[in-house]
């Protein structure tokens, strides 16, 4: 057993034993723990990489929430939030650290939400070396231990495995989420992002329901005038590229918080996608992979230690965790003013969403409470048709809530700070995928940049028939012709009728929040042109 470097927190009421916990170990030592254990090696740019197992993403069909009387009328249950006995959580807990006293383990406290306002503070306790650094890089560090009071723990036992006819699980893998209690329980999974997505649903909940606070997926990043934009948007929209901005700082790359004044990072790190990346396409992402950064299920060149981030046999979703100290831009703390301006982006591969449009305040809602963008199937055969992607509030999987709760509360602080919200189209113009092209990234960062810059105040804009929502008639460094996206089709009644299959996909999508959305969010929905031929 290696020597504890200073005297651990009491774990008696989990009925773990102190003698097997490693407590607060440096990144040095926990690398070391990690590469002796063999959970990893070193790569040619001083990273750990490290295979997760069976499971190299979420699982969310074996994401559970205990039902309690604090979650019993609160929680939107359903196949996102699925029901978990108190009697059982015990009983698994109980196994779990029986588990984990059989070897040692490690512990590390740690903060989320960088306005100490909103802080709370996190006991990670794992049953391997790189899960514990992944928490060092992605939780707020505390300067001194002193001030640490752990609210929630959080348990991580990868080996662990449940066995589902007696313990309450679909199969041996679970994560759980315990608000009576304060505990996440993740077991037989080895994948990182369970405890990252653990402390982000449960502050989707605390939030919202006790703060008064929005939670949210996105990214954000501050001007040198201290200007705050937000930016949200699903896999493959351009998020982390566009609020990677040289000019502004970023306040963080994938989760915040919305205050009374402020926005703040809810992490002290990134997790940021490795597949495909090259210095020149994400230099940010690339300089931060060094010692001390963590890699995911990556693949070496043959006979060496560089990694090829172009081989993905064993995922698509690999992954690096850093402390975002290691992005030379990033804002210290990372928090700043209210927004003045949000972007929801979408990559429409139907091409009928307009490159920038402004939205009222019931649009902000409803396209917040849809999260749409377009995933393109395949390219098998020449043709293919994009596929339509809704994820509520742009991060369905991991709300607590009803999606018409976090809506609301973005309307009512769009109206507060008077925040424009704007619909962004990073998807395809002139066509749909197949037949029109992808949007520019230049056009699209121009966009952006005119907002940012308060170049389209005093700009005429015009309401789009089906959708309602207002486009810019110019915009700087912009072709006018393509703020419009009808004029960039040459066949207008192939457009409508594309649009119209759009819109209705919204509407159907729509009908599973109706009942809680108001009547300003009723009203901002498309509407179909019947007589389109």
């Amino acid at each position: 057993m290696n020597k504890v470097l200073m005297p651990g927190p009491d774990l008696s009421w989990l009925n773990l034993g102190n003698d097997h916990a490693l407590y607060q170990l440096s990144v040095p030592e926990l690398i070391e723990e990690a590469v002796r254990n063999g959970e990893g090696t070193l790569t040619s740019a001083g990273a750990l990489a490290v295979d997760t197992g069976k499971f190299t993403g979420r699982s969310p069909k074996d994401r559970f929430i205990v039902l309690d009387d604090i979650t019993r009328d609160t929680v939107w249950w359903g196949d996102i939030n699925i029901r978990f006995s108190p009697s059982d959580f015990d009983s698994l807990l109980s196994k779990v650290c029986s588990h984990l006293n059989q070897n040692k383990f490690y512990v590390r406290d740690a903060f989320a939400c960088a306005d100490e306002t909103y802080r709370i503070g996190i006991r990670v306790i794992t049953g391997t070396a790189y899960q514990n650094l992944f928490a060092c890089n992605l939780f707020l560090r505390p300067e001194e231990l002193e001030t640490t009071h752990p609210e929630w723990t959080i348990i991580a036992a990868p080996d662990f495995f449940a066995d589902p006819s007696t313990d309450g699980t679909r199969q041996a893998n679970f994560s759980i989420l315990n608000f009576s209690r304060k505990i996440i329980l993740i077991g037989g999974t080895g994948y990182t992002g369970e405890i990252k997505k653990g402390i982000f649903s449960v502050l989707n909940f605390i939030l919202p329901e006790q703060r008064h606070t929005l939670s949210m997926h996105c990214s954000a990043n501050v001007g040198a005038k201290g200007d705050t934009a937000i930016f949200f948007g699903l896999s493959g929209t351009g998020k982390t590229t566009l609020s990677a901005d040289p000019q502004r700082s970023l306040i963080g790359d994938d989760e915040h918080g919305w205050g009374e004044n402020s926005v703040f990072n809810f992490e002290g790190g990134c997790y940021a996608k490795c597949a495909d990346l090259t210095a020149e396409k994400e230099p940010e992402i690339h300089a931060a992979i060094r010692f001390g950064a963590m890699l995911e299920n990556v693949n070496y060149f043959s006979g060496s230690r560089e990694v090829d981030y172009s081989n993905i046999e064993k995922t698509e979703n690999t992954r690096v965790a850093y402390p975002i100290h290691y992005i030379h831009n990033a804002a210290v703390p990372s928090i700043a003013a209210v927004p003045g301006n949000i972007f929801f982006l979408t990559a429409d591969a139907f091409g009928v969403l307009p490159p920038l449009s402004k939205l009222t305040r019931g649009q902000a809602m409803f396209h917040f409470i849809s999260g749409y963008t377009a995933k393109v199937a395949g390219t098998e055969a020449g043709i293919t048709e994009p596929q339509v992607t809704f994820s509520a509030c742009f991060g369905k999987a991991f709300l607590p809530l009803h999606p018409a709760k976090y809506a609301a509360l973005l309307g009512e602080k769009m109206d507060k700070h008077q925040v424009n919200v704007w619909l962004v189209n990073t998807g395809w113009s002139g066509g749909a995928y197949g037949e029109g092209q992808r949007m520019k990234l230049s056009h699209t960062r121009a966009l952006i940049t005119a907002v940012l810059e308060g170049e389209l105040k005093a700009a005429k804009f015009k309401a789009h028939p089906v959708f309602g929502i207002l486009m810019p008639e110019a915009c700087p460094g912009v072709p006018s012709e393509i703020l419009d996206p009808r004029n960039t089709w040459k066949d207008k009644n192939k457009y409508d009728l594309k649009t119209n299959e759009l819109a209705k996909a919204f509407i159907e999508n729509f009908g599973q929040f109706g009942e809680l959305a108001t009547g300003e969010i009723w009203e901002s929905i498309p509407k179909v042109v019947e007589n389109t031929v």
